[in-house]
């Protein structure tokens, strides 16, 4: 399998990711980091990925690069991975900025990679144009969201990755559903017996043993936003991140609460705490917003159990009248929502690269 390894010389000399600073580190050009998959821990879970196609007889093997994050580009054969792995320094610092490192560990890793040639393996053999293929997962040519609302009980789709990734497009419906058949060890038969999923299941199997042995009909491998033509540094890669996810990160809400509540000092400690009145009119908050929005009771509690759980972390308490408090959160709550119906985000609108 054809791995992709880049390095580049700084300007300032040899860069020893172990000992140099953070502030200069973040200031280095993703390009000119001296990192590759060779002789890393990447290069063993790749060469497991072989193991396994080798062992379905799938002759396809995807070329994979170190890029900006996991993806596979449109009609290419190729699979990036998010450069932050190829060193333990990088992964910390994606960790520390992001929350967590999506990959890290082998067993994470896998999951990935087996997705990701899911989407090189579909393009390869042109997989996405079959008539059946359509009439089971949807339109390719659909459009990708800004993010996805999921039914998140229903059985007419497989269970790979977190977050029901499966509903979000009919290419990672397909996608997923091939990499819980490429899993080694998953009975799916067994597992998935009863759903609807099941029939795509044994679609992929069937689709997996027409090609077996066969070699791919398309070789595209142009290696988008690869290392080498990252330019930006990581202190914007960064800010952009994490402009970008701020709904992840638990000062989202920290702004809009603090309109309504106050911060908890030595001469308010008498005033009732916020997280307490949240937990007191819950209920209420769901099924007012419920009503007015139309939104899922569940999406609208899971909201209000977010802001509880910041309101305890910032101490806020309640200087305003209770009716008042529990207006304008109720307020606050449906503005979040009403976002949500018409973008997908609490936010509003964003841009998503297709992967």
């Amino acid at each position: 399998m054809e791995i992709e390894n880049f390095s580049s010389t700084n300007i300032y000399g040899p860069i020893d990711l172990n000992t140099i600073s953070e502030e200069r580190l973040l200031n280095l050009h993703i390009r000119d980091l001296p990192i590759t998959i060779e002789g890393t821990w990447l290069e063993g879970c790749i060469s497991e990925l072989s193991r396994e196609l080798q062992s379905k007889g799938i002759v396809f093997r995807p070329s994979c690069y170190l890029a900006d994050e996991w993806l596979t580009p449109q009609n290419e054969t190729v699979i990036g991975i998010p450069f932050y792995l190829a060193h333990p320094r990088l992964t910390a610092l994606e960790r520390k900025m992001m929350l967590e490192a999506e990959g890290e560990g082998q067993n994470w890793c896998m999951k990935l990679l087996r997705h990701e040639t899911g989407h090189a393996i579909c393009y390869a053999y042109n997989l996405h144009k079959r008539k059946k293929w359509q009439k089971l997962f949807g339109s390719p040519s659909e459009d990708y969201g800004d993010t996805f609302r999921f039914r998140p009980y229903s059985k007419n789709f497989v269970r790979h990755l977190d977050g029901n990734y499966a509903q979000y497009h009919p290419d990672e419906d397909f996608v997923e559903t091939f990499a819980v058949w490429f899993t080694p060890g998953l009975d799916w038969r067994t597992q998935y017996k009863g759903w609807g999923a099941f029939e795509k299941l044994q679609y992929v199997d069937d689709l997996m043993q027409e090609i077996n042995g066969q070699p791919p009909l398309v070789k595209n491998q142009q290696k988008f936003w690869r290392l080498s033509t990252l330019k930006i540094t990581l202190a914007n890669y960064y800010r952009k991140k994490r402009e970008y996810r701020a709904e992840d990160f638990p000062d989202f809400h920290d702004a809009g609460l603090k309109k309504i509540f106050a911060e908890s000092k030595l001469d308010v400690q008498t005033l009732p705490l916020a997280s307490d009145l949240l937990e007191k009119y819950h209920r209420e908050i769901v099924k007012s917003v419920n009503f007015y929005t139309g939104e899922k009771k569940y999406i609208i509690n899971q909201l209000i159990k977010t802001t509880q759980k910041r309101c305890q972390e910032l101490k806020l308490v309640a200087v305003d009248p209770e009716p008042v408090v529990i207006l304008r959160t109720t307020s606050y709550v449906t503005a979040l929502v009403m976002n949500y119906l018409y973008t997908g985000w609490f936010r509003g609108e964003k841009n998503k690269r297709k992967k």
